[in-house]
């Protein structure tokens, strides 16, 4: 199995960045992959320092197998930062493993994405790996499968990343035309198609909501693994684990197996679906919904 590269993407938060690649390191193949690091320049006189802080550290990582770093010069904003450097790597590789700067993977994490991408390379039904799953209880399954794509740790091949849609409008114009609005919003209990209102209107700069709804639109499904392999640190200012994230290394995984994952068929699992419906519905109380529309927003 011909290992994917991991993407990671970089600004101004240097701890966030230390946790998220000594977690990386944690990784059994992690000796094997080769690590693109992209670092957005500062937008203001005030975040030059962290960034610097973010390059200095970053050019003296070692445990990849390769270390390949751009600097950019201009601040391109994340939306923009992650569709450039997507695109470039996954074109030369052929398929990609991404990590955002507050992503703190479990030891398992790319044992399972490169299973994963091995595993449905061929199938083109399915879009992407996603790595990060909502506390919810499955029973039964290692792996299921939901309409669309994720963007907490995620993985791609070339074929799906070419499905990606910048124009936000348009997809909004198919969302609307097709009446599939609240399908997109998971049956109401989450307001995809309004952040995607708010990414054409200038409000937000997602690219996470264009890649969702991109692959919706193609009726294309991710791989979601039953127990989470991330934990995002970038929701509150602590980077702290909160109950309402779940769980993201549970002590009854192993490396051992991922490496032995089975195939499974593609087709969106109902089960799944209602119990994200119920998290979404249950945490609009506890304001969880807002604080990641305002994240993803970001």
């Amino acid at each position: 199995m011909k290992l994917a590269p991991i993407v990671l993407f970089v600004y101004n938060r240097p701890l966030h960045t230390q946790r998220t690649v000594e977690a990386l390191l944690k990784n059994a193949l992690a000796a094997e992959s080769d690590l693109y690091i992209y670092a957005d320049a500062a937008k203001s006189e005030e975040s030059v320092s962290k960034v610097l802080q973010v390059r200095d550290y970053i050019k003296n990582i070692k445990g990849f197998r390769s270390l390949h770093i751009v600097e950019r010069d201009t601040n391109l904003g994340l939306a923009e930062s992650v569709i450039l450097g997507v695109t470039d790597v996954v074109n030369q590789y052929g398929k990609v493993i991404v990590v955002e700067d507050d992503l703190v993977t479990s030891p398992y994490f790319l044992t399972y994405m490169n299973k994963g991408l091995d595993l449905y390379q061929s199938d083109d039904e399915v879009i992407s790996i996603h790595a990060y799953t909502y506390p919810i209880k499955m029973k039964g399954v290692k792996t299921f499968f939901l309409k669309g794509a994720d963007c907490w740790g995620w993985a791609t091949w070339k074929r799906g990343w070419s499905l990606f849609d910048k124009d936000g409008q348009k997809l909004l114009n198919q969302i609307k035309r097709n009446n599939l609005s609240k399908a997109f919003d998971f049956n109401g209990s989450y307001p995809y198609t309004q952040m995607l209102q708010k990414q054409i209107s200038g409000k937000n700069d997602s690219w996470a909501i264009r890649w969702y709804a991109s692959a919706f639109l193609h009726n294309k499904y991710t791989l979601y693994p039953a127990k989470s392999l991330i934990q995002n640190i970038g929701l509150d200012l602590s980077g702290t684990h909160s109950d309402t994230t779940g769980n993201y290394n549970d002590d009854s995984l192993s490396d051992e197996q991922f490496n032995q994952l089975e195939k499974i068929k593609v087709e969106e699992n109902q089960e799944a679906r209602k119990l994200f419906e119920m998290f979404f519905r249950k945490n609009t109380k506890i304001g969880l919904k807002q604080r990641i529309i305002n994240f993803i927003s970001r």
